[in-house]
């Protein structure tokens, strides 16, 4: 059973217009497409196979009526209700899903799915795949959701660079390193996610920038960055405006360093 990183979901309210915002950063991004029975739409951002995607509600009615797709149940609370937006939750690529389902369900968690999921793109091709959402407790940092593909990942990624999607971004050449995550408990939360995915640990580390311990499990694609406040300072202020949540997006080979907010979130160039 295999995992990678797949996408970070940030929710917005017109993700059209966070295309923009991430152009005048250097950064290529262009409209997704719209999810017809689930009343969204999005924007993506891609850096190789790891991506961004910005989601939206366009059909309020058809979203209110998901229960079994959480993440469309979290935009509806979160975003059409809580008017929050800002990255909320990853999505973890595996090769197994069926049998993932039945792992999880044994280790006692809440599983809804998989459930099948599509996209009509721009230019009117249909792209699917299957999603999996296992569930934690309450005021726990909110767990990532799966994904399967129809197509392996070789074929997605010559697909993309055809569509255009997979591009120079004029910021240089980035990876995306890294996702963070704002926690309670570093410790306890890094073992948790550490044992559901067989993933090891970095060793602890202090952030400076937002006042945080950190440590980091090394995922194939993009690395999962765990932080804990310290003091005063950014890491502690995200914590009290919006719990345990990723809130940050750490870029390697972008020829700069630079920290800074934008779409209700932070990002790190180096």
């Amino acid at each position: 059973m295999q995992f990678s990183f797949d996408h970070l979901v940030c929710f917005f309210k017109k993700p059209e217009e966070a295309i923009t915002l991430l152009q005048k950063k250097g950064i290529h991004a262009v409209n997704g497409g719209r999810h017809e029975f689930w009343g969204t739409y999005n924007s993506l951002t891609y850096f190789g196979l790891s991506y961004i995607e910005f989601l939206g509600i366009e059909n309020l009615s058809i979203a209110e009526k998901q229960e079994e797709n959480r993440l469309i149940t979290q935009i509806v609370e979160q975003l059409a209700k809580e008017k929050r937006e800002g990255p909320a939750r990853i999505a973890i690529r595996t090769d197994s899903i069926e049998k993932l389902a039945v792992k999880l369900k044994e280790e006692g968690f809440t599983v809804y799915g998989p459930l099948p999921g599509e996209r009509v793109r721009a230019d009117g091709q249909v792209i699917r795949w299957s999603l999996l959402f296992p569930e934690n407790g309450a005021n726990e940092l909110t767990l990532p959701f799966f994904i399967q593909w129809e197509k392996e990942d070789e074929e997605r990624f010559l697909e993309l660079e055809e569509q255009g999607l997979i591009e120079s971004h004029r910021v240089g050449n980035p990876t995306f390193e890294s996702v963070g995550f704002i926690v309670n408990n570093l410790d306890q939360t890094i073992t948790k996610w550490g044992k559901l995915f067989n993933l090891t640990h970095s060793e602890e580390f202090t952030d400076l920038t937002i006042h945080a311990r950190c440590r980091k499990l090394d995922l194939d694609g993009t690395k999962l960055m765990f932080c804990e406040p310290l003091s005063e300072g950014i890491a502690e202020k995200v914590l009290k405006e919006k719990g345990e949540t990723p809130f940050l997006v750490n870029l390697k080979g972008t020829k700069q360093r630079h920290f800074f907010e934008m779409l209700n979130g932070f990002w790190r160039f180096q």
